[in-house]
This record gives C-alpha cells, structure tokens and sequence, in this order.
C-alpha cells in the first residue's frame, strides 16, 4: 500500500475517527495557555513551556512536568486540594478554575475546518470520538454546541475513573477505539500537541494526523505524525473546503 499523505488521504477509507478536542476541535489550546500564562507568571512562563511541557498532558502532569523544568519540587497533594500554590494538586486545581472563568467570559466555537470535517463524517456515517486529558472536555463541547456531535468522549474524568495513564501513553486512543467499536488499525487519529501523536503512534492506528497550530511541523512528525497539515479543512473535498475557509474568513 502507498504511503498515506495529505494528498491522498480519504476518510471513508477508515472505520472511525479520534480527534483530540484542545487544538483540533476548538481554540480551546488558546484559553488552556492563558490559564497556565496566568498560573505560572511568577516563573516567566513562555508559548515554548506551554508546548514542551504541558500541551495535551493531563492537568497535574502539566504542574509537576512544568515546575521540574524550573527545579521546583511540590508536594504532590490531593486532587480535593482547595485551589492554591502549595502543592501539585492544588496548583492544578487553579488552573482548572482560572480556565472556566475564561471558557464561561469568552465562550468557545469550533475550527471551521474542523466542524465541516464533522459534517462530513456524519454523512459518511463514520463515527467519531474525543480523546482529550482535559477534565473540561464536556463544558468545553457544550459550550461550542457539539454535545451531540460525538459518539464517545473519553476525558480526564473518564481516564481517572478508568486508572488510565495520560498521554504519551495510548491508554484513552485504545479506549476510545475500543467504545466506537472500531480497531486501532482502522482508526484515525488526530492531534496538534506532540504528547497525543506519540500516544498515537504508540498505539498503532492506522493514521495520526498533527495538526500545527504552533507545536511545528518536524516536532510533530518527529513524534509519529502520519502527516501534518495546518488545519483540517485542508482535508476537505474542494466545496468543502470552500465554504469552510469562507466560514472562517467571516467569523
């Protein structure tokens, strides 16, 4: 079989669909950064500490991946920490209530893209699921009118619930898979941050596409990307296309 590329990939070639939500569905990657921005001030916190060390990691491995990187060592706590800087848990905690303050402020709507690719699916009758660390993942669809728009949704609530590890780890891609009914070697997955497509890669799907919107291009096919595209309208057949980007020039 030839190689899988933007140019020759066809959706209904595949039994499902798992798409990563922060960064693939929705802008939500941009409120998540703020919130860690707004976190981590004290410590000089950059886009380049945002993508190399917390960017699709569940909330606490965010904190405690992101403190090591400054040689900061916190007691781990509980996830029942009130909301603080005294621990991991509680750090992470804030972090959660700084990101609904904005979520619930701004509101969120989907990529262009990304909601004509649904469109699609669904006419297809390919299912689809989200895969996301996020505990905000059924806010976050609620808020951007996509409740009904997936089949599965396996998030950081689910994942606890589930003992599952966190991405890299492929543990949420199989469990995703394996709720929409589907086999990892017929199944798709999508992903912007490079933490998700080594999750991807190591649970042998089919394609993982890397989304770019600010890990780069190398780095995540450096991490498994089957290929990486700017936005998934690109995707898209011509029409599609079309009135996706028109979509997204008039929001």
């Amino acid at each position: 079989m030839d190689r899988v590329t933007a140019s020759n990939f066809t959706w209904t070639d595949y039994a499902g669909v798992l798409f990563d939500l922060d960064g693939v569905i929705t802008p939500t990657a941009e409120i998540h950064e703020h919130a860690w921005g707004e976190l981590f001030a004290a410590y000089d916190f950059t886009q380049a500490d945002y993508l190399h060390h917390v960017d699709g990691k569940p909330r606490y491995d965010g904190v405690r991946d992101f403190l090591a990187s400054r040689g900061v060592t916190l007691a781990e706590g509980t996830a029942d920490d009130a909301p603080g800087d005294d621990s991991v848990c509680a750090m992470g905690n804030r972090k959660n209530e700084l990101f609904n303050v904005i979520l619930e402020r701004d509101g969120i709507a989907a990529y262009p893209g990304s909601q004509a690719t649904l469109d699609l699916l669904a006419e297809a009758d390919v299912p689809s699921a989200i895969v996301s660390s996020s505990k905000n993942a059924v806010p976050v669809l609620a808020a951007a009118g996509l409740s009904d728009r997936f089949d599965v949704v396996v998030d950081g609530i689910v994942a606890a619930a589930e003992g599952l590890a966190g991405k890299p780890a492929p543990d949420g891609y199989r469990l995703g898979a394996e709720r929409l009914g589907v086999q990892p070697a017929r199944t798709v997955v999508i992903e912007d941050a490079t933490s998700g497509v080594a999750a991807g890669k190591a649970g042998h799907f089919a394609v993982v596409i890397g989304v770019d919107r600010g890990a780069g291009v190398d780095a995540l096919l450096n991490s498994g990307a089957t290929f990486v595209v700017d936005d998934l309208d690109e995707l898209l057949p011509p029409a599609d296309h079309d009135a996706a980007v028109s979509h997204g020039a008039a929001r």
